[in-house]
């Protein structure tokens, strides 16, 4: 009968067929772009493939990581990727380059939720309190990532190639304001704004569950891991489920006081609404901060490299006159072998034949070269890359600083104005430490320039005239030559962060009365190394930029939570894979004004067979965030719908206008190769009935709800037969109206969901 019914519905209210093509691999996530008809697949190996709506393949990537969930972000540039040691990997959709990596979560991140600022939730204040990024009116375009010669981009920094993207990605004054949340799989809700800027972080198993509807009861996760987030388009309400044990703490002697199962916790996020325009502004600077910290960190990075190639070669070459001291039975060393010669007194047999045969004036000019190419790349790098960098952290600190001199508007994000004084006096050492380093490496170049002409002129002089003498050197090469040949090279030692600096006491007396007289506390800065600078730098920012991020996550709170279904046991429960999703949706009844509009959050879920005594049933509940915020508010409501026996609910999705996709197979037979149905429903056609709120929290009151039995002969929608076995996932795209499946001999189908096929086209054709 339920065949039969699946017959006639199909052939009335058909999907057209968009085509059906091979796809070379087991697909396990996909996701539409919300902007653009592109469909981003991740593979059982985890690579990512970005196709067209045509099909074409634009690129394949394999980060070397093992992807557990995926998202876009709202203007559909961005592909988010979460894996499983947790990190979130954000690349571009114009080729798949990577922009950022971030280390958010400590365990595997399972879902990742983008939301944008809606235009119509702006108040009269956004404009009054709209804030300009005034550093591209002092400052050229920010510095990127140093180029290392000889090394290509790849997925762990800032791609060569691509420093247009990132420097617009980069640019968060141009975008409007938006939050990437991720959940973990150890109960862990993480939010970026602009995807970059961790600024919240809560977890559910150690935040108190107070719910109005229990009396006076508290409760607690253990052992929760979070399976679906959602935060609602006007940044009001974040909708989660998680599965776990919940606790009445209050009543751990009663046999009802731990339940395992499915829950959906309605969190209270109204702070990134009411503090948006603060948030943007504060992300925006430390953000970018961020960025330039790490080129920072970069540029010193590759000049110490480079310095240390050179020095390597320099220590190779002159490692030889020790053996040959030895060998001629001399008892000196090679410092005072040199001091003689340095001084134009007689050069020994063993420095005579070092300079001559060992080193000889190939070996001389190829470590000249050396050094002469280390110091022009360190040059490149101060000037392009170090010097622009810091400069610009400055500036933005001391808009930093502004804002959070704006007490009534920024204390209440957490942006404390003494933190910010002492990043701010940090990075100003560091400007003096760039200057400094930059003085210093200028004197040794020179100074080694000067040292090696002299040396090529000794060596040339050995090589054609029989003599054992060479001219003098002056002071300054006596002494340059004399620190590298113990091992005190300048450069080497501002580039080391365990270095330490003696200063003569008139020095650092004036140095305090320069200090002191700016307005600053730090005289001890010249003991410093340039390294250690920047790290003193990191952690005054890390603990400045912790202030907004503790004081954004202490305001973010339970409102309410509904259990959905029971499991034997939890490690059931993460060892099946839960269908689910959430949504939100515009009340077009409501009669708020354009700027304060209500939502609507929906979310329909599988019931696992044999969960609250049911079989084969797909629950949909409504209204349970506005049920949390006052009792006088309506109850949450639902229904479950049974499918027929004959088939199994291989995945579903929430589409737009109320409706729901579910992707139906039939079960197992041995007679054939199978079928499947997708069917494309209207929700406000079945009856909704309320859940009660009399119930202790921990109780699962969806059996109250009545148990529909689809009926596909009825008017409730759409049905689409498919003459294959499909399995996960179901790719639906609600701005596009499509929906992609994949059936089990690898097939991709795209359907268009809101026209109807014409009657010559009920024939789904295989394009091979």
């Amino acid at each position: 009968m339920a065949e039969e019914q699946m017959e006639e519905a199909s052939t009335a209210t058909p999907f057209q067929l968009q085509f059906d093509k091979p796809i070379p691999f087991q697909i396990k996530m996909a996701e539409w772009n919300p902007e653009k008809d592109l469909l981003a697949m991740v593979t059982d190996d985890s690579k990512i493939l970005l196709h067209r709506f045509n099909w074409q393949r634009l690129w394949t990537i394999s980060p070397g990581k093992c992807i557990t969930s995926i998202c876009w972000s709202p203007d559909g540039k961005i592909i988010a990727l979460g894996t499983e040691d947790g990190l979130v990997l954000l690349h571009d959709v114009e080729n798949g380059k990577m922009l950022r990596t971030i280390k958010s979560h400590d365990v595997a991140i399972v879902c990742l939720n983008w939301a944008e600022d809606d235009p119509l939730s702006r108040t009269d204040n956004d404009d009054v309190l709209s804030y300009e990024d005034r550093t591209t009116r002092f400052f050229p375009p920010a510095p990127v990532m140093p180029r290392t010669g000889g090394l290509s981009s790849g997925d762990t920094g800032l791609a060569d190639e691509n420093e247009e993207a990132i420097q617009e990605y980069s640019s968060a004054s141009c975008q409007r304001f938006n939050i990437l949340c991720s959940g973990g799989k150890d109960g862990c809700i993480c939010f970026s704004i602009f995807g970059i800027f961790l600024v919240g972080k809560i977890n559910i198993n150690k935040i108190p569950i107070h719910v109005q509807s229990s009396g006076k009861s508290s409760y607690q996760f253990r052992d929760a891991s979070i399976s679906k987030v959602s935060l609602s388009r006007n940044l009001h309400k974040l909708v989660l489920l998680c599965s776990g044990k919940l606790i009445d703490t209050d009543n751990l002697s009663r046999s009802n006081s731990i339940s395992v199962g499915l829950h959906c916790l309605h969190l209270d996020s109204s702070i990134f609404f009411n503090r948006k325009n603060e948030l943007h502004q504060v992300s925006q600077q430390a953000s970018s901060i961020q960025d330039l910290v790490e080129v920072v960190r970069a540029s010193i990075s590759l000049m110490s490299k480079q310095w240390s190639s050179a020095m390597n070669l320099f220590h190779e070459k002159f490692s030889a006159l020790p053996s040959l001291i030895v060998a001629h039975g001399v008892e000196s060393s090679s410092e005072d072998e040199f001091l003689s010669l340095l001084f134009g007194t007689r050069t020994s047999p063993a420095l005579h034949q070092f300079l001559a045969s060992s080193l000889g004036e190939a070996g001389l000019k190829r470590i000249a070269k050396a050094v002469d190419g280390a110091g022009r790349e360190i040059r490149g790098v101060v000037s392009e890359h170090l010097q622009p960098a810091v400069e610009t952290i400055s500036f933005r600190l001391a808009e930093l600083r502004g804002l959070a001199r704006w007490r009534s508007r920024f204390q209440n994000i957490g942006l404390d104005e003494k933190l910010i004084d002492g990043v701010t006096e940090s990075i100003g050492m560091l400007v003096v430490q760039v200057e400094r380093f930059s003085r210093v490496a200028a004197t040794v170049l020179y100074l080694f320039q000067n040292f090696f002409t002299w040396v090529l002129k000794c060596v040339k002089i050995l090589l054609t005239e029989p003599t054992d003498q060479v001219p003098a050197a002056n002071s300054e090469l006596v002494v340059i030559f004399l620190k590298f040949l113990l091992d005190k090279d300048p450069i080497k030692q501002l580039l080391e962060a365990d270095e330490r600096f003696e200063c003569d006491i008139d020095t650092t007396r004036h140095v305090e009365e320069l200090v002191v007289f700016g307005g600053f506390t730090d005289t001890q800065f010249l003991e410093r190394s340039l390294v250690k600078q920047l790290n003193e730098l990191e952690e005054s920012l890390k603990e400045a930029f912790l202030m907004p991020f503790t004081t954004i996550s202490s305001q973010i709170h339970c409102q309410g939570l509904l259990p959905l279904y029971p499991v034997t046991s939890s490690v059931t429960l993460s060892s099946t894979c839960v269908l689910t999703s959430l949504s939100f949706y515009k009340d077009e009844n409501s009669q708020h004004d354009e700027s304060s509009y209500s939502l609507t959050d929906y979310l329909c879920f599988k019931i696992p067979d044999g969960s609250l005594n049911k079989r084969n049933c797909i629950g949909v509940i409504k209204d349970f965030c506005d049920s949390c915020t006052a009792l006088s508010m309506p109850s949450p409501s639902g229904f479950l719908l049974r499918i027929p026996d004959e088939y199994e609910c291989v995945d579903l999705s929430l589409y737009k206008d109320n409706q729901v996709v579910l992707l139906l197979s039939e079960r197992s037979c041995c007679d054939g190769p199978g079928r499947s149905w997708m069917l494309l429903l209207q929700i406000d056609n079945f009856s909704f009935t309320p859940l009660s709120r009399t119930y202790p929290a921990n109780i699962y009151s969806l059996q109250e709800l009545v148990e529909l039995d689809l009926q596909l002969d009825t008017d409730c929608g759409k049905v689409r037969s498919i003459p294959h076995t499909v399995s996960t996932p179901l790719a639906v795209s609600a701005s596009r109206g499509v929906a992609c499946v994949f059936s089990s001999r690898r097939h991709a189908l795209v359907y268009i969901l809101d026209e109807d096929e014409d009657e010559d086209g009920d024939e789904v054709s295989d394009m091979e």
